[in-house]
């Protein structure tokens, strides 16, 4: 092989490594959805984890549709709750369900 066909086969996998990286990012990946505005974030949940996965902190809706923030200590033996549904928008509650604190 001489030097001139050296060339050009060189040049020929270039391009068509360039023309199949192309063509393959058309066809074998989808299209990104546009579901959501650009500057916001959809969802029914937030959870915010501890390292070990454990459910420390939420924001969401409940079965019946019902928004509410809930706080958990690290023991999971406190919970601190906001929702404008209940009778008492702020409570802390222990582990056993009994209300330590309300308001009103």
């Amino acid at each position: 092989m001489n030097h001139k066909q050296m060339v050009m086969l060189c040049v020929a996998a270039f391009l068509g490594g360039v023309l199949g990286g192309v063509l393959s990012t058309q066809f074998l990946f989808p299209k990104p959805v546009e579901a959501q505005k650009p500057n916001g974030v959809n969802a029914e949940e937030f959870l915010l984890l501890d390292a070990r996965g454990k459910a420390r902190a939420g924001l969401g809706l409940d079965a019946n549709g019902e928004v509410g923030f809930v706080l958990r200590s690290k023991d999971g033996n406190r919970t601190l709750t906001l929702s404008p549904d209940e009778p008492s928008v702020i409570k802390l509650v222990d582990r056993g369900g009994r209300i330590l604190w309300g308001a009103p």
